[in-house]
């Protein structure tokens, strides 16, 4: 009976056993696979970051070894709201190079490969948003995205990890705590919405809001096809002291895009190549590529002459042909827009009349202008334009992108503008300063890149500095001042300004500012900027040149030329070129001020010079130190009008 009992209870254990493990088993197989979760207490955006490989490459450098690094970011949208046009920096810090990334670009427009040693924000692309859990069931592939990167770093000797600084999501309206390390190669943050700045969007609008920025760069697709469309790209700038001159607008297609045609702008260089030995030509198979324009992954954008404003082909476009010039909306609105339009034909499996992708990796500049930093295109509402026939309606653009650049200023960045400081208390002018805007590696001139500039009279500012080395070594002598050997290198600057304190005297004090073009470039609708910090209430006047107090500030002077008048011209030769050196292109003018608005002001102790001064949207180089006054001028002056004053006197005591 107790083996039988036994037998019994041992038979019921297995069958329990069995059907225990079948109910896993089941359990396992009927329900779907889910993504990972990184973590199931974070209720917000989850970020981690996981280096997952790396090893030495050529070339062997004990010194300074390069490695390849490899590993992945992952965001996780576990909120209540979308995470519209999510950007994300990847504090890099061991001179990395990442040469790919997938579902991301940089965010400040550079193409891949690009160095990102400082560190570096990456943006969503192609999809840009990620919706939260509640509306998409817990779809990971809509809530979250994986980047996966691979790239070159130095220096990080195995086993040792390449890690970042840090990562946070750099979306305004969130804060991010430091992250959290997990062993040697992952870390990760939960990123929270801050209630004090939330964004101005919510989960229900379609379209992210338009930004501002310094110029606002407009992709607006106006017709479209089954295999093309129509686009039209509009430049605007915002910034009172921003400036294009022969503007260079270029970026990346991404799905193997070509330009066939063109109105308003041309390419820099037509090519067709990649499209004849390509998969375009492959799949256009009976397209006549000789009428495309280009071909190139990365087009290089530029503007046309006037001259070709009313070409029935190439213009007729609202706002373009221009030459490349976008001037600040408060010199001219109607010229502070430039505007093109492009036939965009694409390729597999993009053939539909709403599927477009939009060019990422924007950049754009000019000649003698700042420097702009492009974000990646953001879609936003429709555009809306002027009806073409000229009734009172409104055309809505198909689908609209909009691109924000900000002026920026790089360590890198070489000026290519300078001034030079003089007064008449002083008879020696600080010119600017040794390569100020980079020096001249020609090996034939023998120069100091250290040495300060030689003063020199401020006459002498005239000359071409390949021509004031005499007349330098001149002074120098005449004022007992040692002279280096090798001499200091010229300033190498297409545009220098001198600023000249003119005079001094009760109730108010004068400026000369001159323009000095030294270039082989006309400067059409120049403007000048000048930052004084004190002076500027007291504006009085400006004589030559048309001046005001720039639009809300009260510590720049707003200058540029008369109509006529508003040329500057580059360097010509002399009227006898074999005695004499040439002639820069040059613009002067006169400004008053009164001490009424401002009467603390010490003008000879330097209140009356530039702390910054603005060329067409260009920073120049200010000197490093002001002219001395040594107070003799200042003395006899003083002494003049008492010997004056006091003969004054004695003739009226006389009569």
């Amino acid at each position: 009976m107790k083996l039988t009992m036994s037998l019994n209870d041992l038979f019921i254990a297995i069958f329990f056993f069995i059907i225990s493990i079948s109910l896993s088993l089941h359990t396992c197989y009927s329900q779907p696979q889910e993504a990972p979760s990184p973590s199931s207490t974070c209720n917000s955006i989850f970020l981690s970051y996981n280096h997952t490989n790396g090893y030495p490459i050529p070339p062997t450098n004990p010194a300074n070894q390069s490695y390849r690094f490899e590993s992945t970011v992952t965001i996780l949208n576990n909120g209540l709201d979308d995470l519209k046009s999510w950007r994300l920096f990847v504090g890099f810090q061991h001179n990395e190079l990442l040469v790919s990334a997938t579902n991301a670009v940089l965010a400040d427009g550079s193409s891949l490969p690009a160095s990102v040693g400082n560190g570096t924000v990456l943006a969503g692309f192609p999809e840009t948003d990620l919706k939260s859990a509640i509306e998409t069931a817990g779809d990971w592939n809509q809530m979250g995205v994986q980047i996966k990167m691979v790239g070159t770093q130095f220096g990080v000797v195995f086993p040792d990890v390449p890690m970042p600084d840090t990562i946070y999501l750099a979306n305004d309206g969130y804060n991010c705590p430091s992250p959290t390390k997990q062993g040697n190669n992952t870390m990760h943050l939960c990123c929270t919405e801050d209630a004090n700045s939330r964004s101005n969007f919510t989960a229900e609008d379609e379209f992210a809001p338009r930004q501002d920025g310094d110029l606002i760069i407009m992709y607006d697709v106006i017709r479209t096809y089954e295999s093309n469309y129509w686009a039209q790209v509009s430049i605007s700038n915002h910034n009172p002291l921003g400036r294009l001159d022969s503007w260079k607008l270029s970026w990346d297609w991404m799905s193997d895009e070509f330009i066939y045609a063109m109105k308003g702008a041309y390419p820099h260089e037509v090519d067709i190549s990649d499209c004849v030995f390509g998969r375009q030509g492959q799949y256009y198979t009976n397209m006549d590529f000789s009428l495309a324009l280009s071909c190139k992954r990365r087009p290089t954008i530029i503007d046309l002459p006037p001259t070709r404003a009313d070409d029935s082909i190439l213009g007729r476009i609202p706002f373009c042909c221009r030459n490349g010039t976008i001037l600040p909306p408060n010199m001219d609105p109607s010229k502070s827009t430039s505007a093109f339009q492009m036939q965009v034909f694409k390729m597999p499996p993009d053939l539909n009349r709403s599927e477009f992708i939009p060019p990422q990796n924007w950049k754009i500049n000019g000649t003698l202008n700042p420097d702009y930093q492009c974000g990646p295109p953001v879609r936003v509402s429709p555009s809306k334009f002027p009806d073409s026939s000229g009734l009172p309606t409104e055309s809505t653009a198909i689908a609209s992108w909009q691109v924000v650049c900000n002026i920026t200023q790089s360590k890198e960045e070489i000026p290519r503008c300078c001034v030079s400081f003089s007064a008449f208390f002083n008879d020696t002018a600080i010119p600017c300063n040794t390569c100020a805007c980079g020096c001249n590696n020609n090996p034939s001139q023998t120069c100091s890149a250290t040495e300060p500039a030689l003063l020199v009279r401020p006459d002498t500012l005239l000359v071409p500095f390949e021509n004031r080395t005499w007349e330098a070594l001149d002074w120098a002598k005449l004022k007992h001042r040692t002279v280096p050997n090798p001499l200091p290198c010229g300033d190498n600057c297409g545009v220098s300004i001198n600023w000249h304190l003119l005079s001094d005297y009760r109730g108010g004090w004068t400026a000369r500012i001159t323009l000095f073009n030294w270039g082989e470039i006309n400067y059409a609708d120049w403007f000048a900027a000048v930052q004084l910090d004190k002076a500027v209430p007291g504006l009085e006047g400006v004589y030559s040149f048309n001046g005001t107090t720039l639009p809300g500030s009260n510590n720049t002077i707003f200058l540029q030329g008369f109509t006529g008048l508003n040329y500057l011209t580059a360097e010509t030769d002399a009227a006898k070129p074999r005695k004499h050196p040439r002639v820069p292109g040059k613009q002067q003018s006169v400004i008053s001020f009164t001490t009424k608005r401002t009467p603390d002001i010490n003008v000879a102790k330097g209140d009356a010079f530039p702390t910054k001064v603005i060329f067409n949207g260009e920073e120049c180089v200010l000197p490093s130190i002001l002219p001395i006054s040594t107070g003799e001028k200042m003395r006899a002056a003083t002494s003049f009008l008492g010997l004056v004053t006091l003969l004054v006197l004695l003739l009226l005591l006389m009569l």
